[in-house]
């Protein structure tokens, strides 16, 4: 894997050096005030989240290795070798974890291929040597999946993957609710928000804090998984503080956005690090404010998928049209749902409708994915809560065919209330910083190339298009297009540093807030100079 890192990030050199202007700087570069101001305060600034604790950690090799040949599978590209790699993660899964080994070649799977216990990594022998050859879609897989909102799209759009990490139980409730068309809630507590019990309340506390005050701790234990759980009141004020607080958010008319409303209560998972009396420290920072009008406590959950992965290959998709807007059959990469401390590493998906998804699944890592091939909707989708991921060394490749009349190409989307999340070191070929609404917050976006050639999606029900603190970091566009590049009058609380000049028009937003969005813009109009160069390696350093 070094190997492929390596040549990754010298070829995403190469590409900067031929599509953007030298920086205008020398090479020693430019400090702007603004990460000055953030080493003082990392976990309470008020324009750069910190996201230093973002991804998975690093989980030891179960001893098991199975592979998938001794269950029946063969390389020969025309035996449906699904039934016998499954049969092969099952058996990991029941023995407690362990590696499935896929070995050179192509395999035809006609199925999903489903990781669904904890500790279960399935490995190729790289992204270039093992192939997954998908010859059908979710919607044949499982059958037609319509949209909780209404209306005839199809959730496949967004949901789902032709490799599907999730907890077993979950996986099957979800399915089982699709096919009756009983079209459920995707996250952590169930297809109706309703598998969950109260273990405790937790006491007022800021953003940023790592210890906090439960009224009872007898339920709570480090190494736990638990879910922070933060209700709105009728004022919406739990939405305000997300999008910053202040008369622009106050005066926001929230009461008719339905689908943004349907994604409260925010819920947090975070796994408990200590516990000494009532105080209990957190592995990560809290997120938000604790206030009592919130509500806030530590609930229960549906089981999470922890320690699970793939790695080492490429799942390529029969080669079919892209289907028009909202109307995708499933022909879908990975998704991770319901996963915490899960990643995938060196995964190329190819002439899918969506590549890889992140549906309630949170400190997850994707290092080394690639989209390829005929054009996808969504290449990255981050949704449904999703919080406290790392997608690091991404690519999307420009498409081989042109894009069919009524489809649509958004790029690296992020909505739902999720938060915390990174894209770091990344060359989108095609593609945008999607944001498709639903009041996504404090996510980060660091050193990435960006041919700006998408666009973001989103209903006019579905709420803001960001959240406060949102940082555009070291971001080179080769297009000049500005559509959600700078975002200094669009984001509240946000920070745009270290862009080249870029140009509205094409698709052209205005702000959803009223008043002076508090929004910092630094080093505009550069390459190449702001140090450090990637955001998220300089929080990991503080």
């Amino acid at each position: 894997m070094s190997n492929h890192r390596f040549t990754r990030r010298a070829l995403l050199g190469s590409t900067l050096a031929l599509a953007v202007p030298l920086p205008k700087q020398g090479p020693a570069g430019e400090v702007p005030s603004l990460w000055r101001e953030f080493t003082r305060a990392p976990f309470t600034h008020p324009q750069i989240p910190y996201v230093g604790r973002a991804g998975a950690r690093r989980h030891p090799r179960r001893p098991l290795v199975l592979d998938v040949r001794r269950y029946g599978a063969l390389a020969d590209g025309t035996t449906d070798s699904a039934p016998a790699i499954n049969r092969a993660i099952a058996a990991a899964g029941r023995a407690g974890g362990g590696t499935v080994l896929i070995p050179p070649g192509t395999f035809r799977i006609d199925d999903v291929i489903r990781v669904g216990h904890s500790n279960v990594v399935v490995r190729g022998a790289g992204s270039d040597r093992t192939k997954l050859y998908a010859t059908k879609n979710l919607t044949e897989l499982i059958g037609g999946y319509g949209s909780r909102y209404g209306g005839d799209k199809s959730s496949w759009s967004w949901a789902g993957g032709l490799i599907w990490l999730a907890p077993t139980a979950r996986w099957d409730s979800l399915v089982a609710a699709i096919r009756a068309k009983a079209w459920p809630f995707e996250g952590w507590t169930g297809n109706r928000r309703d598998e969950w019990r109260q273990l405790t309340t937790v006491e007022p506390a800021r953003q940023g804090a790592w210890t906090v005050t439960v009224a009872d701790a007898s339920q709570l234990k480090p190494g736990e998984l638990v879910l922070l759980r933060l209700a709105d009141d009728t004022a919406h004020t739990l939405l305000q503080h997300m999008a910053g607080g202040g008369p622009g958010p106050e005066a926001y008319y929230w009461d008719d956005k339905t689908k943004l409303l349907s994604y409260v209560p925010y819920e947090w998972p975070v796994r408990i690090a200590h516990v000494h009396g009532r105080k209990v420290t957190l592995e990560r920072p809290l997120p938000l404010d604790l206030r009592p009008e919130w509500n806030p406590q530590f609930t229960t959950h549906v089981e999470e998928l922890t320690g699970a992965g793939v790695e080492g290959l490429t799942l390529e998709a029969m080669e079919t049209p892209q289907q028009p807007h909202l109307l995708d059959k499933g022909y879908n990469g990975v998704v991770l749902q319901c996963a915490y401390d899960c990643r995938l590493d060196d995964v190329t998906v190819r002439h899918v409708d969506n590549g890889f998804g992140l549906v309630a699944a949170s400190a997850c890592t994707l290092r080394g994915t690639t989209v390829a091939g005929r054009g996808s909707h969504h290449p990255y989708f981050c949704r449904e809560g999703s919080h406290d991921n790392l997608i690091e060394d991404f690519t999307i490749e420009e498409r081989t065919v042109p894009a069919p009349p009524n489809t649509q190409l958004h790029g690296i989307n992020v909505e739902g209330l999720s938060s915390y999340n990174v894209w770091s070191r990344g060359d989108m070929r095609m593609g945008t910083f999607d944001s498709h609404r639903g009041l996504p917050f404090a996510n980060v976006r660091t050193d990435i190339t960006v041919n700006n050639d998408g666009r973001h999606g989103g209903d006019a029900n579905a709420g803001p298009l960001f959240g406060a603190r949102f940082t555009h970091w070291n971001i080179r566009v080769t297009n000049g297009r500005a559509g959600l590049m700078k975002i200094d009058q669009l984001a509240p609380y946000s920070a745009t540093v270290g862009l080249n000049t870029v140009t509205e028009f094409d698709q052209i937003d205005v702000p959803d807030f009223t008043g002076d969005p508090h929004a910092r813009l630094e080093l505009y109009g550069t390459t190449g100079v702001v140090r450090p160069r990637n955001l998220y390696e300089a929080q990991r350093e503080l």
